[in-house]
C-alpha cells in the first residue's frame, strides 16, 4: 500500500514534535475549514504492501511545542470531546460493560499505555482500569507479557488514541491491548491471537491496500461468525482507494464524521468528514472481496462487491477527542482520523452484549437501520456511482448507514444479538392486612452493570412501586389474593419479571377468614385463571349460577384440559376447597374410560371419571390444610380417551379459610 500524504501541514513519526502541554479550558474544536489548522500523522503514511499504517491523526496547531521545553502535566484541561460528549452525541448509556473485554490490536509498543491510560480515565473520572486490578493487560502478538515489541513513539499515539475511546465509550469494559512485533502481517497474527484468547470485540485502527490476497487472509486471521472486528476505513478520502481489512466482509468497516453540537432534538449534526481532496474518511467499492448477504442495500450498480462503509463515528480532528499520550507527545491532545471511530464502535458493539456464535455482527446494523443517526450531508471527494462518496439518506459510503443512536442496531435488546440479561429475583409469596402498611424490597441485577427501571402490575390496591430502587410500599386497602409481577429494564431495553403471589388478610381477621380464590364463579371470563382449549364460557347454558363455568372435555376424542389458580394459604390457618362439578355421561358402560384429577402443588387429593355420572351439578368439597403457610397451584385435569364423551362442568369454586 501507498497511503499518499495529504494536503495540509502533514508532521510524520511523531519525534521530532510532540503535542502541548495544556489547552485553554475555553478551546473547543474548531471547523476543518479553520485556517492554519495543522494534521500531524501518528504513523508513516508511505507504505509498502505487506506493511500497514495507523489512521490516528493529532491536532498540531493547538499550542504545538517541542518536547523539550515542557514536562507532561496530566492536570492540564483536555480540549476535545470527552467521554460525556461521545456518549450524549451516540445516546448510550453512562455506565456498562461490566465483564465484557475490548481487544485493541496494534503495532510496536508503547511503554507509557498503562500510565496514560490511568491520567485519561483519572480526568474523567471513570473507574482505574490497570493490570493489578485485571481490567488492563498488555500482551505481545504470541499473547505473552514479555517479551513485549519494540517502542515507537508514533505508533503510541495509535494506542493512546484506542484506549481512551475504549474507556470513553465502555467505562466497565477490560481492556487487552495487543501489540504487533511491527507494523507487517504480524498485526494479522495479533488479531488472530485475540480470538484465540476468547476475544469477542477486537478494534484494528490501522490497514493497507488490497493486493488480491484478501480472501485467504479472511479465512486465516478472521473468524466467520461470533466475534466483533471493527476496522478503520482510512484517512484518505475517497481519492486514496478502499482499505483492507476494513473491506473484509467479516469487518465492520468504520467510517468517520465531522461532529458538532446543534439545536435540534438529538442537540448534535453529523457530516461526512473531508478536510480536502486528499484528507477525510475513506470509501468504496471493493476490487477483490465479494459483498456479503447482508449488504444487499448497495445496488449492483454502486458497487457489485463489498462496499466501504457499515457504519460510522466521529474522526474529523477539527471536531476531534481529547487524548493523553506522553511517549511521542507530552500530555493532552486532540486527536481524530477514523483510528477514533472504530476502537468507539467495537466499544459500543460491547456495550450492547456478547454476539451469539452464530451472529455476523456486521449484518446487525443493517436490520435496524432506524436505531441509527442517518448522515445526509457532505462528502469525501468526487466518484461515479456518487453514492460511494456523497452523503445520502440510508447507506452511503462513508458514512455507511449512519451513526449509532443506542444500543439496538449494534445487538442491544431487540438487536438480534445476546444483549444484557436482566435478572429479578422473585421475593415468594408475601401477605399483609388490610390497614397495616407493609414494604417488600424486590432485587434485581443487569449483565451489563446498568441501572434499572421498576414497574409492576397486579399489586394490591394501596400499594406501590418506586421505579428507581424496586421497594413497594404502602397500606393494603382491601382483601384477596394478588398475583403480582414486577419487571425491571435497563437503558437498552433488556428486561427481566417476576411474579409471586400478595395474599392480603382482612383487618382483625388474623388472615383465617374469607374465600380467598379470585373469580370463583368465572363471571369475569378467564381473569386470574389459566386454562387450555378455551374451557372457561360465560354464555350462561351450563352454569351453576351466573353466566360463568368450565367446561373440560366432552369432544369425543383423545384430549386433556386443565384449568387453574395458584393461592396463598397463611400460616396456621385451615383451609376447605369446594366447588360444583357435574358429570353428564357415564358412556353407557361401568368402565372409567374419561377422568378428572383435582392437584395441589401437583399432588391429587380428588379424582373422577365417567362412572360418577350426575344429573346435574353436586357440591365437592377437600380439606387443603395441609398447604398452610404456602403457595399452591390448584389445578383440574380432563383426560379424555378416543371414542365417546364426557363432560366435566365446574363452577362456583371456593377456597374458604378458616
Amino acid at each position: 500500500m501507498n497511503v499518499a500524504q495529504r494536503g495540509l501541514t502533514v508532521l510524520v513519526g511523531g519525534t521530532a514534535l510532540a503535542m502541548a502541554l495544556s489547552i485553554p479550558a475555553s478551546a473547543q474544536p474548531v471547523s476543518s475549514g479553520s485556517t492554519g489548522m495543522k494534521i500531524v500523522d501518528s504513523c508513516n503514511q508511505d507504505v509498502g504492501p505487506g506493511h500497514y499504517t495507523c489512521f490516528a491523526e493529532r491536532r498540531g496547531d493547538l499550542g504545538f511545542t517541542p518536547r523539550a521545553h515542557f514536562s507532561a502535566n496530566p492536570d492540564a484541561t483536555p480540549s476535545g470531546y470527552g467521554p460525556s460528549s461521545l456518549l450524549s452525541a451516540y445516546n448510550l448509556p453512562a455506565s456498562g460493560g461490566s465483564g465484557q473485554r475490548v481487544y485493541v490490536v496494534d503495532a510496536y509498543d508503547d511503554p507509557n499505555a498503562e500510565s496514560d491510560l490511568a491520567a485519561y480515565r483519572s480526568q474523567y473520572g471513570l473507574p482505574a482500569c490497570t493490570t493489578s486490578n485485571g481490567c488492563f493487560r498488555k500482551l505481545n502478538q504470541n499473547g505473552q507479557s514479555s517479551p513485549m515489541p519494540a517502542a515507537d513513539s508514533g505508533w503510541a499515539g495509535e494506542i493512546s488514541l484506542d484506549l481512551d475511546m475504549v474507556s470513553a465509550i465502555c467505562p466497565d469494559c477490560g481492556i487487552t491491548l495487543i501489540e504487533a512485533n511491527d507494523a507487517s502481517d504480524n498485526l494479522f497474527v495479533a488479531v488472530k491471537e485475540a480470538a484465540t484468547l476468547g476475544a469477542k470485540f477486537v478494534s484494528m485502527s490501522w490497514g493497507g491496500g488490497e493486493s488480491g490476497s484478501e480472501a485467504s487472509y479472511d479465512s486465516q486471521y478472521f473468524q466467520s461468525s461470533g466475534v466483533v472486528y471493527t476496522a478503520s476505513t482510512g484517512d484518505g478520502a475517497y481519492s486514496a482507494g478502499v482499505i483492507y481489512p476494513a473491506t473484509s466482509p467479516r469487518v465492520v468497516a468504520v467510517g468517520g464524521t465531522a461532529l458538532h453540537t446543534a439545536s435540534n432534538s438529538r442537540g448534535w449534526s453529523e457530516s461526512v468528514w473531508k478536510t480536502n481532496s486528499t484528507e477525510g474518511t475513506g470509501s468504496g467499492c471493493s476490487s477483490d472481496e465479494a459483498k456479503p448477504s447482508w449488504q444487499s442495500v448497495v445496488s449492483s450498480s454502486v458497487c457489485s462487491r463489498r462496499a466501504d462503509s457499515d457504519v460510522s463515528a466521529v474522526a474529523d480532528p477539527a471536531t476531534g477527542v481529547a487524548v493523553y499520550q506522553t511517549y511521542g507527545g507530552s500530555g493532552w491532545a486532540v486527536y481524530g482520523g477514523t483510528s477514533a471511530s472504530a476502537p468507539i464502535i467495537a466499544s459500543v458493539y460491547a456495550l450492547a452484549g456478547t454476539p451469539s456464535a452464530s451472529t455476523q455482527p456486521g449484518s446487525l446494523p443493517y436490520a435496524h437501520t432506524g436505531n441509527l443517526n442517518d448522515v445526509t450531508s457532505g462528502n469525501n471527494g468526487t466518484c461515479s456511482p456518487s453514492l460511494l462518496c456523497t452523503a445520502a439518506a440510508g447507506w452511503d459510503g462513508p458514512t455507511g448507514l449512519g451513526t449509532p443512536n443506542g444500543l439496538v442496531a449494534f445487538g442491544g435488546a431487540g438487536g438480534g444479538g445476546t444483549g444484557n440479561t436482566v435478572t429479578v429475583t422473585n421475593p415468594g409469596s408475601h401477605t399483609g392486612t388490610v390497614g397495616t402498611a407493609t414494604s417488600l424490597q424486590v432485587s434485581a441485577s443487569d449483565s451489563g452493570g446498568l441501572a434499572l427501571t421498576y414497574s409492576a402490575s397486579g399489586l394490591p390496591g394501596g400499594l406501590s412501586i418506586n421505579a428507581s430502587s424496586g421497594l413497594i410500599s404502602g397500606t393494603p386497602s382491601a382483601a384477596g389474593t394478588f398475583s403480582t409481577t414486577v419487571t425491571a429494564k435497563d437503558s437498552t431495553n433488556a428486561s427481566g419479571s417476576a411474579t409471586f403471589t400478595w395474599t392480603i388478610s382482612s383487618s382483625g381477621g388474623g388472615g383465617c377468614s374469607g374465600q380467598v380464590l379470585k373469580n370463583p364463579g368465572f363471571e369475569s371470563g378467564t381473569a386470574n385463571w389459566t386454562q387450555t382449549s378455551g374451557v372457561i364460557n360465560t354464555d350462561g347454558a351450563y352454569s351453576h349460577a351466573g353466566s360463568g363455568y368450565a367446561w373440560l372435555d366432552g369432544y369425543g376424542s383423545s384430549h386433556t384440559d386443565t384449568l387453574s389458580q395458584a393461592v396463598t394459604i397463611p400460616a396456621g390457618c385451615t383451609a376447605s376447597l369446594s366447588y360444583y362439578l357435574w358429570i353428564d355421561s357415564n358412556e353407557g358402560t361401568g368402565t372409567a374410560y374419561d377422568k378428572l384429577t383435582v392437584t395441589a402443588n401437583g399432588t391429587r387429593v380428588q379424582s373422577f371419571s365417567n362412572v360418577n355420572q350426575g344429573s346435574g351439578y353436586v357440591r365437592r368439597t377437600v380439606s387443603l390444610s395441609a398447604y398452610a403457610g404456602t403457595t399452591v397451584t390448584i389445578k383440574w385435569t380432563g383426560t379424555e380417551d378416543s371414542s365417546l364423551a364426557t363432560s366435566f362442568l365446574i363452577d362456583d369454586t371456593a377456597l374458604t379459610l378458616g
